[in-house]
Order: structure tokens, then C-alpha cells, then sequence
């Protein structure tokens, strides 16, 4: 304790530089422990559910043509009977989406409220529980058009909402009972809902495709399995569902073969490699962060040792040990941890809404819970290697010191301890631009459409008389250019169904079915025909389809097309009429294959598209201009056509960019990290050159009476800054270099690592590092020799 009271005594004191020491190790530990706690959050998902380590979620894996496809969803009808056919499995549950942020209202006071929705089975809290406020979850999810919904929702309803009813504002006369509350589920889920459906309901939404063991595989399934049960016993109870009640025969005769992988809940977000990749990637920019807010608290601790030589002498004479010493330097280096964790804690509470918009969570959420002890382990290892390291220099002053003047220059340490640092800037420096540079790539490169002035509206909830009106009035906007509509947009990503040819029982291969398209579609997103033509347009029902150029090259294997793809004639799976089982569909035209998704997450399918005389659920706008007048001018239009529905004119633009949206915030994330090591490496070369100039200040007196210039003095301090700079610099930007290669795996379309980029980040940084360090040196060139000499 009276060390601990001396080291609060001195936080002030004169020469020892505490209070940047501490402002340094505060901001690198700020940053460092929020990624560490962001890295462990993306670790932990999940892990709440009780027994989460007998939970399995299932995945459909299936064999066609040479092509393995293994994805983590399900036909419907798979989970009844695989838990039918395994005495193992305790329970098994399984859920889709159906309306993902969708505007709802409620039928007493018509408040509008959004939500994310699923339709679920009645055991899915047998398996993934949820705490309940009230009500029975599986009576509930028992009754068709009944639902459960979060507390947040319930909360924004307001009031008793047990009983009350709301339709879904795409879903008019489909009034939906809410029958129980539950406690929302928190971040750190690959489940994402606010309001649960009972399966039962489906037919009312969508067609029901429960019963089905092969296709409609839009499911997410999980089972809970005994303590005990292996994995080889959920596989041999898997391959027994699959003998006993799957169309084998007919399977092969398609050329598929399928089955079923089973995977443990709480490894599933980490066996992606995107977050397995982002979680090794945080973890070293957090670890450079720490280690060079360490190394520069203990470089300024070796650079003070000139003002401490005789306290520590005098602390020796007076009988003071090693391990006297070391004890006071750990209780010094724990009073400045605890401050600066102060300053850290007042940085992120400042900073939050920053914090969360770059780490995607929220601060309560990402520290107050089980990171919290991967945050203290941090904080111990940084006060014990600190601590040790203090003491042992502290340690190494000689007693002689309280007898003599002894100025150690232990340059050696400092400069080793700058090189730490140097490499930490660079790496971060390069790897910016490296990041910066694949970003702009991915927001300003052409997809294959032209996304400039083109906006849409989503008028899935407004009757077809409504969507006619509203695309007749908005054409006679002048600022207006086009209209078309479609189903799906070009930035989401698409369903997929199988190509068949006319009396071949092989499944071909899998397309993204962008369904149906209206009138003028690829003029007004200007995708170029290759070959054949657009729709026969005005037409009630047709039988064209129209084909990207890929689609030709998928059907090579199959089909000797030499002549063209136009006229021929395929079937479609998920296309049945009523009249018709897989009707046959002539391909009219060729269009150019363009980007489906984003550069992050590219469907590389073959496209296919469908026509429909009707509006489609996505209406399409091409201003001449596009500008927030036109917006708004269309925005308010829309508001006086259905003033009942919430309809929102969105640019392509915007919503582009947020398929870019974890490569931004990556981006950012790398730039304040590197502008805070900056700005340690600054306070670092700052006290570094102060030391080194007033360790040096007779011999640049005597140096520049016997006629040395500026610049000879300049070139004698900057010599071995450097000397040690240059190879700092060049290890930093071959890290940069290896994770910028890890980092771009998962795009579709890489930027070109040309090495301008490593050299402009090497190029930089010295020039910070001989500004910085020259200016210090600089000023001191001016200072009268005779004034540094009078002490002799």
C-alpha cells in the first residue's frame, strides 16, 4: 500500500512523463480491447442456449454432376422423419423466413410497427428456448395464425398485447394473434427474429411446401440430441430416413446423390471463413495495438531513467532489494493501468455510438458478458509484462549512481523498442491502403447493369389495381426516365431451381431464378441482349424465358447448342401450373451475365428470367438525374397514391453500398488503429528524440565550435533512426502484404497487390518518422553551444 501511495503521489511528478505514459498505453488499450472483446463476442455465439452442445443444426449436402453443394438449410419434411428414424435425437425443430424488416399493422389503433418474421413448428423452443414472459410456446406455435412475439416488439405495441391482432401490410385480410411474449434474442446469434409464425399458418403466406423431402430446401433445421450421442450415430439414423423415405432410385436416374452433415451449434459461425478470417485478422491488429501502446510506455520508462538514477541509488543504500524495487515498479505500473483503464473506460462510454456502429454491437453487449474475462486476462498480461519490465531496468541502476553523475544511453533498448513500433505503423499504413483501395473498387466498379439513376420502390403489399396506378402516375413525373418492375433485385441474392431438358430424367444443374420481370427490364437497367430478343411483352401468359450468356456454357455438357440457345426448350423446376408438372419454357433471348449480389458475396449461377405482364413486387424507377428532389418528389407522390401502405423510393446506390457495409466498417476499423499507433508512435519518437538530444547536448555544443553544420548534426541523429527504420519498415508491409492476401479470399474480385501501394505506405511512414525526429533535432541546433557547456 505505501508503494501504491508513493506511485499516486508521482503521477505528476516532474521527469518521469506518467501522464503521456499513460494517455499512450490508455488509447492503444482503448482500441486493442475493444477488438479483443469484438473477436471473443464472434466466438461466443450462440452459447447462451442451455445444453447448446447437444444442439446440431443440419445441412443439406447433395452430389450432381461432379459439383458438391453443402449449404445450411433443409427441405421442410427432412427433420419429422430424421427424428423418427433416430432414437438419439431428443427433439428436432426447423424454421424459414418469410418477411425480413417488414412493416405490420395493428388492427385496434392501426399503429404501423416493423418486424423480422419467421414461421416456425411447434418444438422450436424445445430445441432453441427462449425465456417466456407469458404464454405456452408450443400451444401457441400449435395453432395456426397464432404468434409469439419479442419483448421489444411487445414493448412498442404498448399496453396488454396478449390477445391482439395485426395483419402483415403485404398479407391484407391475414390477421395474425399474438399469444405469448418472449425475451429477445441477444447479438451474438446466427438466429436474427422478432416475431415467430406457427408453421400451421403457412398456407395463409406462401405455398406449403412442409411435406417435402427434396427442393424447397429454404429450412433452417436443428435437432437436440442425447447426452452421449455421436455424431456417427445422427449420420447412421440419417442414412436410414433417407433408404426408407427418399425417391433413391429416382435421385440417381436425376444424377444426385444427397445427404445430410450435422453441425454443432456453437461451432457454426466460426466455421465460416469470413469470420473465421476477420476474427484471426481483429485478433493481430488488437495485439499490435497493445504490444506498441507496452512497448512505448516502457521506451518513455528507459528514456526517464536519466531523472531516476539517484532515487534508485539512494533506495539501494538504503537497503532496498531487487525485489524491493520490482514490487514498487508493479505497484507503479498498476496505479497507471488503473488509470488509463479509467481513461478507457471514459473513451468507449464518449465513443459508443461510434464503437457500435463499427463492431456492429453494442457496448453493453460486447463487454458486459463473457468477454469480460478475456478483457481482464488482457489487462493482467499488460500490467505483468509491463510491471517486469519497468522493474528490471529500475533494478539495473548501480548504486555508484548516488555518488556520480551516470547518464546510461541504453540506445540499443530504445531503439529496439522503436522498431516495434515503427513495424506496427507500416504494417497498419499499407494495409489501409490496401483496404481502402478494394473498397473503392468494389463501390465504383460496373456490375454489368448500370445502377446511376435508378431507384426502387417495394409495392409488394399493394394490390395490383393500386401497383397499376402507382406506375402510371410516377411515369408522368418529369424527372422520370423509365419504369419497370421485377421480383428480385439485382444487389439481393436469388433462389435457385433446377434446368431439366425435355425427355432427360437428369437434374442439369442449379440456376439463380430471378423470376419474373416486367415490360423494358434490361433497357432500363441497360443489360445488353447477346442474342435472340426481349420478351413478347403485353402477352397474358408466356412461355419464354430469357437466359444469361453463362447459361450457355452450363448447358455445354448437356446439349450441343451450336446453332445458338435460342428456340430451344428446357424445363424449370418450381414452376409447376396447376395443369402442368415442369412445363417446357422456350428460350427467347441471351442477356449478358452481370453481377447477382455483391463483389463480398457473388452468386455465380447461371440467371434466369421469367415474364410477367402484371407489376412484380419491386418497381423499378430510371430518372434522368437521379438528386433528393427527384427522390422526394417520388417519395411524396407515393405517400398521396397509398397513403395506408409505407412505401420507401430507395436508390441503387445506397443500397449497393450496404452490401459493403462489414468491408467499410473494416476499413475504418483499420484507420483509427492506425491513427491512434500513430499518435503513440509519435509520443514514443518524441520522448525518444528529447532524450537523445539533451543526453547529447555538449557534444552538439562542441561539434558545432568545431564547425559542424546543421545538417551534420541532423545526419549524425537521424543516422541510426534510419538505419533501424528502414527494416521495421520493410517487415511491416510484408505482414501488410500476407494478411491483405488472407483478407481479400472472400471477395469475387481482388484489387491487383501492386507493390506501389506497400512502398507508398513504407514511403509515408518515414517521412513521418525523419519530420517528426528532425524537427526535434532541429530546434535544438539553434540553442547558444556556450549555454550547454557552462555546466563543464
Amino acid at each position: 500500500m505505501k508503494n501504491i501511495g508513493i506511485a499516486i503521489r508521482s503521477l505528476f511528478k516532474r521527469g518521469q512523463h506518467n501522464v503521456m505514459k499513460i494517455i499512450s498505453l490508455g488509447i492503444g488499450l482503448t482500441i486493442g480491447l475493444v477488438l479483443i472483446a469484438k473477436v471473443h463476442f464472434e466466438n461466443t455465439y450462440d452459447n447462451f442456449y442451455p445444453d447448446g452442445d447437444r444442439i446440431y443444426r443440419v445441412y443439406e449436402k447433395f452430389f450432381m454432376n461432379g459439383e458438391v453443394g453443402d449449404h445450411g438449410q433443409t427441405p421442410a419434411g427432412v427433420i419429422p422423419l430424421l427424428k423418427q428414424e433416430t432414437p438419439e435425437i431428443e427433439a428436432a425443430t426447423r424454421y424459414t423466413y418469410f418477411r425480413g424488416n417488414s412493416p405490420f399493422t395493428m388492427s385496434d389503433n392501426k399503429h404501423r410497427l416493423k418486424a423480422t418474421f419467421i414461421l416456425a413448428d411447434s418444438c422450436l423452443f424445445d430445441v432453441l428456448p427462449r425465456p417466456m414472459l407469458i404464454g405456452d410456446p408450443k400451444q401457441v406455435l400449435s395453432q395456426p395464425m397464432y404468434v409469439l412475439v419479442s419483448d421489444e416488439i411487445a414493448e412498442r405495441i404498448g399496453g396488454n398485447v396478449m390477445g391482439k391482432r395485426f395483419e402483415i401490410d403485404d398479407a391484407p385480410g391475414q390477421a395474425l394473434t399474438i399469444g405469448g411474449v418472449f425475451k429477445k434474442l441477444p447479438d451474438n446469434t446466427e438466429q436474427s427474429y422478432d416475431i415467430i409464425v406457427s408453421l400451421s399458418s403457412i398456407s395463409k403466406f406462401m405455398w406449403d411446401g412442409t411435406h417435402m423431402l427434396t427442393g424447397n430446401d429454404r429450412y433452417q433445421s436443428y435437432v437436440k440430441v442425447s447426452p452421449g450421442t455421436t455424431e456417427a450415430q445422427l449420420e447412421a439414423g440419417m442414412r436410414q430416413m433417407i433408404d426408407k423415405h427418399f425417391p433413391v432410385n429416382d435421385l440417381k436416374k436425376a444424377g444426385v446423390e444427397l445427404t445430410f452433415t450435422f453441425h454443432k451449434l456453437l461451432n457454426v459461425h466460426m466455421e465460416d471463413d469470413m469470420a473465421k478470417r476477420m476474427a484471426l485478422i481483429l485478433s493481430f491488429i488488437a495485439f499490435v495495438l497493445i504490444f506498441t501502446a507496452v512497448m512505448n510506455y516502457i521506451l518513455i520508462v528507459i528514456s526517464s531513467i536519466v531523472n531516476r538514477t539517484k532515487e534508485m541509488a539512494v533506495r539501494k543504500c538504503y537497503g532496498a532489494s531487487g525485489k524491493d524495487i520490482q514490487g514498487m515498479a508493479l505497484s507503479e505500473v498498476g496505479t497507471h493501468v488503473t488509470v488509463a483503464l479509467v481513461l478507457v473506460v471514459l473513451l468507449i462510454l464518449g465513443f459508443q455510438g461510434i464503437i457500435k456502429e463499427l463492431i456492429g454491437t453494442g457496448v453493453r453487449s460486447l463487454f458486459l458478458s463473457t468477454g469480460m474475462w478475456a478483457i481482464c486476462l488482457t489487462v493482467i498480461v499488460v500490467l505483468i509484462s509491463t510491471g517486469i519490465a519497468t522493474g528490471w531496468f529500475l533494478g539495473r541502476i548501480p548504486v555508484a549512481a548516488v555518488f556520480r553523475s551516470i547518464r546510461e544511453a541504453r540506445r540499443l533498448w530504445k531503439l529496439g523498442l522503436l522498431f516495434f513500433q515503427f513495424t506496427a505503423i507500416s504494417f497498419l499504413a499499407s494495409l489501409l491502403l490496401v483496404v481502402g483501395k478494394q473498397y473503392d473498387h468494389m463501390v465504383n466498379d460496373h456490375p454489368g447493369y448500370n445502377p446511376e439513376n435508378l431507384a426502387y420502390v417495394y409495392i409488394g403489399a399493394v394490390d395490383s389495381t393500386g401497383r397499376a396506378k402507382l406506375i402510371e402516375e410516377t411515369q408522368r413525373l418529369p424527372e422520370v426516365d423509365a419504369i419497370t418492375t421485377c421480383y428480385n433485385l439485382p444487389f439481393w441474392g436469388a433462389s435457385g431451381n433446377n434446368v431439366y431438358l425435355p425427355g432427360d430424367d437428369r437434374e442439369l444443374f442449379n440456376i439463380a431464378d430471378l423470376y419474373d420481370v416486367g415490360n423494358d427490364y434490361l433497357n432500363v437497367l441497360e443489360i445488353p441482349i447477346v442474342e435472340g430478343q426481349y420478351f413478347t411483352e403485353n402477352t397474358t401468359s408466356s412461355q419464354e424465358i430469357l437466359v444469361s450468356r453463362n447459361f450457355i456454357e452450363y448447358m455445354k455438357p448437356f446439349a450441343d447448342w451450336k446453332d445458338g440457345a435460342v428456340g430451344k426448350t428446357v424445363q424449370i423446376t418450381g414452376h409447376d401450373t396447376k395443369s402442368e408438372s415442369m412445363p417446357l419454357f422456350t428460350i427467347r433471348g441471351v442477356f449478358e451475365d452481370f453481377r447477382l449480389g455483391s463483389i463480398a458475396g457473388e452468386d455465380p449461377r447461371a440467371k434466369i428470367m421469367f415474364y410477367t405482364k402484371g407489376a412484380a413486387q419491386h418497381m423499378v424507377i430510371r430518372y434522368h438525374s437521379l438528386s433528393s428532389e427527384a427522390l422526394r418528389k417520388t417519395q411524396d407522390l407515393m405517400g398521396q397514391l397509398i397513403p395506408d401502405k409505407e412505401l420507401n423510393v430507395i436508390s441503387f446506390k445506397s443500397e449497393m453500398l450496404e452490401g459493403y457495409t462489414s468491408s467499410r466498417k473494416f476499413r475504418d476499423s483499420v484507420m483509427i488503429g492506425g491513427i491512434v499507433t500513430l499518435l503513440i508512435v509519435f509520443i514514443g519518437l518524441i520522448g525518444y528524440t528529447n532524450d537523445e538530444v539533451n543526453r547529447r547536448r555538449k557534444e552538439m555544443a562542441i561539434r558545432k565550435i568545431n564547425g559542424a553544420t546543421v545538417k551534420d548534426i541532423l545526419h549524425i541523429f537521424l543516422k541510426d533512426i534510419i538505419t533501424m527504420a528502414l527494416p521495421a519498415i520493410l517487415l511491416g508491409c510484408g505482414i501488410a502484404f500476407y494478411i491483405s492476401q488472407k483478407w481479400q479470399e472472400q471477395f469475387s474480385e481482388k484489387i491487383q497487390l501492386s507493390w506501389y501501394l506497400f512502398v507508398g505506405g513504407g514511403v509515408l511512414v518515414l517521412t513521418v518518422i525523419l519530420a517528426v525526429s528532425g524537427y526535434n533535432v532541429f530546434r535544438t541546433t539553434h540553442d547558444n553551444p556556450v549555454n550547454n557547456l557552462k555546466s563543464e
